[in-house]
């Protein structure tokens, strides 16, 4: 029998579609944090839930923003919230991450960002010192990234009932003519470009929540990213997708892409650019880089025949210096990404049941 197994092991095809590995059961009744972290039981919560509640073609498109058409024009529209702990971390703060990652998911659809309006949940009891200063990144991140905070909210809850400061952002820009960008625009040869080394920003709020010492400081990423990606639309307008890995990280965007086009892809583990010092933390708290968040990080799929002139744009671009083309997409596998590791084998990189790092954005 050995010798059967032995021969069948050497003749059989590997397709890492074969390859399964048994997920917890994850049948749960109430909302549990990993509902918030990006992966799979995120995905089940929309799919589930809010998917049938509000289900139109415009919101089955899943992007990181909506693209809506308005008297002739493209407008993109976004909203999300935050609710970082700590508030304030090496490299930013919640009012950083508020402007940031609603810029770069109005970004990921090729607008120009334009306006934002800011809510603030305030727990009673929070110093007015520390609204003023989160309010102040907040104007400051703003005006970097060419956008006016038009319009908001505040509320206040009792003590005991908030975390200090919680943020929610919506914002409007708008579409170039010409540009199409979304997950189902991915096809097999596209090649898969990174704007910059991954992992920074989770590594970043872990290191201060949990008191941990790295041998250097890790300083989120945390960026706008609009100008960026207009760097790249003036290379070639046929960008087929952009995602900035945030929740869940590189490989939750990745599946995302994948699952929505219905191709796969594989990438060059020696390829993906991760800094030494996230290197050193994932492997002290037992994590995995390419599910680490990122807050000023871009995933491209860009035609074969494009790739070499976007990178020598990225590469231009201050948020860009650090691109790397990291994999491709292809026909097998559809809907799956599997890595080459620098050993010679092959892994498969699933969407994450929730989240390693909770409460990063």
């Amino acid at each position: 029998m050995a010798e059967l197994a032995s021969e069948a092991t050497e003749t059989a095809p590997v397709d890492p579609a074969n390859w399964t590995c048994p997920a917890p059961l994850r049948d749960q009744p109430v909302v549990v944090m990993g509902h918030g972290g990006g992966g799979a039981l995120s995905a089940e919560l929309i799919h589930d839930v809010f998917a049938p509640a509000y289900g139109n073609p415009v919101l089955a498109g899943m992007g990181d923003s909506a693209v809506l058409h308005l008297g002739g024009a493209r407008l993109a529209f976004s909203t999300d919230s935050y609710v970082v702990r700590p508030l304030f971390f090496p490299g930013g703060s919640l009012g950083d991450l508020a402007v940031n990652g609603t810029v770069n998911d109005l970004a990921m659809s090729g607008a120009r960002p334009a306006y934002l309006s800011a809510a603030f949940v305030l727990e009673e009891g929070v110093e007015l010192a520390v609204v003023d200063r989160i309010a102040r990144a907040m104007g400051a991140a703003a005006e970097a990234a060419g956008v006016t905070v038009a319009t908001g909210d505040t509320k206040v809850v009792e003590a005991g009932h908030g975390d200090g400061v919680y943020v929610t952002t919506a914002g409007v820009g708008l579409v170039p003519e010409g540009v199409d960008i979304r997950p189902q625009r991915a096809r097999p040869g596209d090649a898969v470009i990174v704007s910059g080394p991954i992992g920074l920003h989770g590594v970043a709020i872990m290191s201060v929540r949990e008191g941990l010492e790295f041998g250097v400081e890790v300083a989120s990423d945390t960026a706008p990213l609009a100008d960026l990606v207009a760097a790249m639309l003036a290379v070639t307008s046929d960008v087929h997708v952009l995602r900035d890995p945030t929740r869940g990280g590189l490989a939750a965007s990745l599946n995302e892409i994948a699952r929505a086009s219905g191709t796969g892809v594989r990438l060059q583990e020696r390829a993906i650019p991760v800094p030494e010092a996230v290197v050193n933390a994932c492997g002290f708290l037992g994590l995995d880089p390419l599910y680490v968040a990122n807050e000023g990080r871009l995933v491209a799929f860009v035609p074969q025949a494009e790739a070499e002139a976007v990178l020598e744009a990225m590469h231009a671009h201050p948020q860009g210096g650090g691109a790397a083309l990291i994999g491709e997409c292809v026909s097998e596998h559809p809907g799956m990404v599997v890595v080459s590791t620098g050993l010679g084998g092959t892994r498969v990189v699933d969407l994450p049941l929730g989240e390693q790092l909770p409460r990063i954005c």
